[in-house]
């Protein structure tokens, strides 16, 4: 079995993850949504929207626009992977299992007496009217808030998703059993159309069995966490343990043992034929990263204890509502909570591991505030052996770039 020291599964994990190595630019955020294989959707935006600030991680200053082209393009759908997740087209089909599964059970979140009749009558209005957002159906039962997702990808409720209409409770379940499809967001409303419709005919016609679509899908989280244990791969698209225990070896998937993890580990092959070496990126996360969606994974690679606050009564929070952690040399060295006044980037709070950290912090700030057309940048609560030298480094106008990283 092949041994593997704790700093180089942390650098095998951000190499799979496509934060250590010169950036795929060619691939694009296409590329980086088909290396990953889920991008997870949240209603929170501060700097942006989660899923804009996967990629931006990744390469940088890319146009949100493109971001957007990128996934609602026609290549790519949304379903329930990690959580609600923007998915490359081409996996619709490793789905079936879980669509199979929906079908078996009946039901999703809601029981509804007729839900039969209520989706003939949505799938004839989409038949007639073409594709339609949740409003145009009447999501709410008390013409409420819209609420795309039912709980939100971080499992709290949004809104009135308890109190859905007949309508919306019928066009999730048709989304959940694969006969609607989600291929784009209009004004972060869901826009459902016929999956005949929105999905290639050789991808929709496609029904792999379940060991097959387990077994692609434990590949592909293998091949996007590098090496993780068995719940890592579990949690990456939500499958049972004892699911990806079975799918393990058509996987293709190799044992490991790495220093200090208390779980046997398995790693993509390909992760192990070179040592992981090259430019780190110094930027801040999304909470809801596919580096760090894992509380226990994070801490068990980084050291590094992270919680979401959004939905922490505000006197308790420690770190912020939207704390990002800071990446920063293929660590995770810090925390910022950011918000956006016109064109200024605020700094809500900012903790790091040491003043040495403050370049980072500054690059990372910087290019942040102009990638979302913010041309200032101001600090309010940091300690107070943080606060000037980062005062003085945010005031050099260097523009950040590739340059501005660590090598390993």
């Amino acid at each position: 079995m092949e041994q593997m020291s704790a700093d180089q599964a942390r650098r095998v994990a951000l190499r799979a993850q496509g934060l250590l190595g010169a950036p795929d630019r060619r691939g694009g955020v296409s590329g980086v949504l088909r290396s990953l294989g889920a991008v997870q959707l949240d209603t929170i935006s501060v700097l942006a929207r989660s899923h804009e600030l996967i990629p931006y991680a990744r390469l940088g200053s890319v146009g949100r626009a493109a971001v957007e082209r990128a996934y609602w393009d026609g290549r790519a759908f949304e379903y329930w992977s990690h959580a609600a997740c923007v998915i490359p087209i081409e996996r619709w089909p490793l789905f079936a299992f879980r669509r199979r599964a929906y079908l078996a059970r009946g039901h999703r979140w809601h029981k509804l007496d007729g839900l039969d009749a209520a989706a003939k009558k949505v799938l004839a209005r989409l038949r007639d009217e073409g594709p339609l957002t949740s409003g145009d159906i009447g999501g709410a039962r008390n013409g409420g808030a819209d609420a795309s997702k039912g709980p939100t990808s971080s499992g709290s409720a949004p809104g009135e998703w308890w109190d859905w209409s007949e309508s919306k409770i019928a066009i999730e379940w048709l989304l959940d059993i694969g006969e609607v499809a989600c291929v784009e967001r209009r004004g972060w409303k869901r826009v459902y159309d016929l999956a005949s419709r929105a999905v290639p005919a050789e991808l929709r016609e496609a029904e792999p069995d379940d060991a097959t679509c387990l077994a692609e899908l434990v590949g592909e989280a293998g091949r996007a966490l590098g090496v993780a244990t068995v719940r890592d791969l579990a949690d990456y698209h939500r499958l049972r343990v004892a699911e990806v225990k079975a799918a393990l070896g058509p996987a293709g998937l190799v044992p490991v043992k790495v220093e200090g993890w208390a779980d046997p580990a398995w790693a993509d092959p390909a992760a192990l034929a070179s040592e992981p070496r090259g430019r780190h990126r110094t930027t801040l996360l999304s909470p809801f990263d596919s580096l760090v969606w894992d509380r226990a994974r994070t801490e068990r690679i980084f050291g590094f204890f992270h919680r979401l606050e959004a939905y922490t009564p505000k006197e308790r929070r420690v770190h912020g509502y939207f704390a990002m952690p800071l990446l920063s040399g293929g660590r995770l060295v810090g925390r910022v909570d950011p918000a956006r006044e016109g064109r200024t980037l605020v700094v809500r709070k900012i903790s790091l591991d040491g003043p040495r950290h403050v370049e980072a912090a500054a690059v990372a700030l910087r290019e942040a505030a102009s990638w979302v057309g913010c041309d200032e940048v101001r600090v309010e609560l940091a300690a107070p052996e943080i606060r000037t030298p980062l005062l003085n480094s945010l005031s050099n106008n260097n523009e950040p770039t590739w340059g501005n990283m660590h090598r390993s």
